[in-house]
């Protein structure tokens, strides 16, 4: 008697939850979130073309914030910083630095100090990138609707230059506005594109995108004369970056009801 009643009581539950889901129009099927998502990420990147020309292999870190319809459609802003200690241009500096010396590995270059002692100063790249973004995913597991194959373009505006740490200032030639004429300032516009997987887990911890991301930027130099070579650097560049990139996603959906479980 006690089984017979425990099975009438479960079975009427499960009635009145499918009524309740008929009656009231409730889906019960899965569907996908929208909010906001906050997206840090890291990219090793390796340059092509004039980039390539004067940095070696370099990385970005960077941080997204974008908003995700329930259609999957992705738009918001970004922003990423440059890095790396690589400077390939044998021209650099040349006309400063110790020639008995040399580059040490390309990232530091041996000059005399005002003082006349050889003196190493490190040099590196940096730069930015600041852009919009479009994207969507496109799903292809009804039950995990907000994961699937990730496509995001972003265009907007870089700059790169060399750094030239001359801490103790004692060499004279890098004093002051003497510095702009070597660090070799570009920027312009750029656009990139990111293919990967974006994957959202149901407990909203582990959440991340891993693919592959290129850049072209259009730039152009911005210095009106350069000490090492003596003569102008204003000439159109076009700067590529192609990279693998990682990012930990925090999304702020709205939860539904049926993303709740015990």
């Amino acid at each position: 008697m006690k089984k017979i009643s425990l099975s009438l009581i479960l079975l009427l539950c499960c009635l009145a939850a499918f009524a309740q889901d008929d009656l009231f129009g409730v889906d019960s099927s899965k569907k996908s979130h929208s909010g906001f998502i906050i997206n840090a990420n890291l990219t090793g990147d390796l340059p092509l073309a004039d980039m390539a020309k004067r940095y070696g292999k370099d990385f970005r870190v960077g941080f997204s914030f974008t908003y995700k319809l329930k259609s999957n459609w992705v738009f918001g802003t970004s922003c990423d910083f440059l890095a790396g200690n690589m400077i390939k241009e044998d021209s650099f500096m040349i006309n400063i630095k110790d020639k008995y010396s040399g580059p040490f590995n390309g990232k530091v270059v041996q000059m005399l100090n005002v003082e006349g002692y050889r003196t190493g100063v490190p040099v590196y790249e940096r730069g930015y990138l600041i852009g919009l973004q479009l994207g969507k995913i496109i799903n292809f597991n009804h039950n995990t609707p907000d994961n699937g194959l990730f496509l995001m373009t972003t265009a907007g505006f870089i700059q790169h230059k060399i750094t030239i740490f001359n801490k103790e200032k004692d060499v004279a030639q890098l004093r002051g506005d003497f510095m702009k004429g070597y660090d070799r300032l570009t920027n312009g516009w750029f656009v990139e594109q990111y293919v990967g997987y974006a994957y959202f887990a149901n407990n909203a911890l582990l959440n991340f995108n891993f693919g592959v991301d290129v850049m072209l930027g259009f730039t152009q130099g911005r210095r009106d004369y350069l000490w090492d070579v003596m003569r102008t650097d204003t000439k159109s560049r076009n700067d590529f970056l192609i990279g693998v990139r990682g990012g930990w996603m925090i999304p702020i959906f709205r939860r539904k009801s049926e993303d709740i479980s015990f």
